[in-house]
């Protein structure tokens, strides 16, 4: 049986610097051990524990493609003491790895419909890891139409910029990318995101909406989904915010009677409104 509590050990191939402002970027790390990058195995939506020794650790989303499997992205914001480490790490450092931890996006229940993906600033990791997902060749034709509306609050902000010039060029994806506020150099559209998808002209019947991002983004996006007319059952939401120790032991990560680390990060909004609006 596997030991959840036992870090798995990981190499630092990659440390990018994804914004201007220097405050997130991106760890690409590969398996020290053949055995584990074998046995290991996630869903777009889980997560995470990264420890650096006498740091401590801390839970992120799998920024990466599961399709992709000799290397796991993870997308990280300078906030505190483990991810200012995790920031200073160099290629061929060693850090821990916990997880998969937390349950997915519902792939099996989105194959053959139109799927509606939702991002805004840095909760837009596990969305990037479900739009690669299903833009592999080997899963593009289990999925209809799919529209991906990211924003940022300005143009230096933007995650993933090389990846979402492929999307750009792509004829089976309709990507809307959008910022607050551009700057001189900014080409794109500028609006905040409950605008740009107010705007979309939605096959509801047959669409699933995958949200996440900030707090006060989905506060004011899920009135606008209920306006196209998506059920509850029809928009699911990643609380990746509220993960802790991800084995549910804490209790920090608790909404009612669900604890996020274990009955999530990936909830429903029919299930999220049996619960108390903690999140």
């Amino acid at each position: 049986m596997k030991n959840l509590y036992l870090p798995i050990p990981m190499k630092v191939e990659k440390n990018l610097i994804e914004t201007e402002d220097r405050n997130i970027k991106t760890l690409t790390l590969s398996f020290l051990n053949k055995r584990d990058e074998e046995s290991f195995g996630f869903m777009p939506g889980q997560f995470a524990e990264l420890s650096v020794l006498g740091a401590g650790e801390a839970p992120f989303g799998i920024a990466s493609s599961p399709m992709y499997k000799k290397h796991l992205d993870f997308s990280i914001s300078l906030a505190g003491l483990v991810t200012t480490e995790l920031h200073n790490l160099d290629p061929g450092d060693t850090v821990g790895m916990r997880g998969p931890l937390g349950n997915g996006y519902p792939i099996d229940m989105l194959q053959n419909k139109n799927v509606l993906i939702i991002g805004g600033g840095f909760g837009f990791s596990t969305l990037r890891a479900f739009t690669s997902f299903m833009l592999h060749p080997e899963n593009r034709k289990q999925y209809e139409d799919i529209s991906v509306v990211y924003g940022a609050r300005n143009p230096g902000l933007l995650l993933y910029r090389n990846e979402l010039s492929e999307w750009e060029k792509r004829n089976d994806v309709q990507l809307h990318v959008t910022v607050d506020k551009g700057d001189e150099n900014w080409e794109g559209r500028t609006g905040v995101v409950p605008v740009i998808v107010k705007e979309l002209r939605v096959d509801t019947e047959n669409t699933v909406a995958l949200v996440c991002g900030p707090p006060v983004m989905i506060k004011f996006t899920l009135p606008v989904l209920a306006e196209l007319g998506f059920a509850p059952e029809q928009v699911y939401l990643s609380l990746e915010m509220k993960m802790k120790c991800g084995i549910g032991k804490c209790g920090r990560c608790n909404i009612g009677s669900k604890y996020v680390c274990t009955d999530g990060p990936v909830f429903s909004l029919a299930q999220l409104n049996l619960l108390p609006q903690e999140y």
